[in-house]
């Protein structure tokens, strides 16, 4: 179970592109690092920024329902507001975020962009420190857990289906290689080291549609969730963890139990 850190990624805007980083700064008790902590929230989802509270995927525009999304390369930052959203025709669109014109031209496009249906466009919303990711509804503690992805599990699954499955598809914060395939889901209640940081597991991670989408292509290409069932016997790719001790990680650093 010696291990290495392989890649680090944030998501800043749920249901959007993936940030590489270099090293980040993990602290007790908080999430990942500028992950997940604005959205777009459809125009019914109920969600008040002056009251948060963890709502279902499904009130949100995520992969899960809009495909189209991975075919849209964004790149966001939360201190200027400065949000650009890149096409694979070479055309770039850039929006103020700081601003209530900005964001409405932003979510005016997000209308056009995915052909929504439902009326009145989605809401840029944030909350902060409120982030908006999957498990926010289960606790406080499963809404600021961090996720990580074993290399060899995604490996050993798309060797047996016999179809490749980009790693990017699981949307991870934190992808190590070293470990047995799979060896990480019975580690729930242990406690593992990465780099200088220390976590504690607190569940598998049970996969959705989202991951049938092929981040390169924008299609859903691999029925993923099936596939899993099929073969292993169960949903799950990854895990949870919560930030017990606080440290930098970074890339090639170990992570062990």
């Amino acid at each position: 179970m010696d291990g290495r850190l392989h890649s680090l990624f944030t998501y800043p805007i749920k249901g959007l592109s993936p940030e590489p980083l270099d090293a980040v700064q993990l602290v007790a008790g908080e999430g990942f690092p500028g992950d997940r902590l604005f959205g777009f929230a459809k125009a019914d989802s109920g969600f008040d920024p002056d009251n948060p509270r963890p709502l279902p995927k499904d009130r949100f525009i995520v992969l899960m329902q809009h495909a189209k999304l991975a075919g849209m390369k964004t790149s966001f930052d939360a201190a200027t507001g400065a949000f650009v959203a890149r096409f694979d025709d070479g055309g770039d669109l850039r929006f103020d975020l700081t601003t209530e014109g900005g964001k409405r031209r932003l979510a005016r496009f997000m209308v056009e962009f995915l052909g929504l249906e439902d009326g009145a466009p989605p809401r840029f919303v944030s909350a902060q420190p409120h982030r908006f990711t999957d498990v926010s509804v289960v606790s406080e503690t499963m809404m600021n857990a961090v996720s990580l992805i074993n290399l060899a599990s995604v490996d050993d699954f798309q060797t047996r289906i016999e179809t490749p499955v980009d790693p990017m598809r699981f949307r991870g914060n934190i992808y190590f290689d070293g470990w047995p395939a799979f060896s990480e889901l019975d580690l729930v209640g242990r406690e593992i080291r990465a780099g200088e940081a220390r976590l504690k597991v607190l569940l598998r991670t049970k996969r959705c549609a989202a991951t049938e989408v092929n981040p390169r292509t924008a299609e859903r290409d691999v029925a993923v969730p099936y596939l899993l069932r099929k073969t292993y016997g169960h949903f799950d790719m990854g895990i949870y963890a919560e930030v017990i001790d606080g440290g930098r990680i970074a890339p090639g650093d170990p992570i062990r139990l």
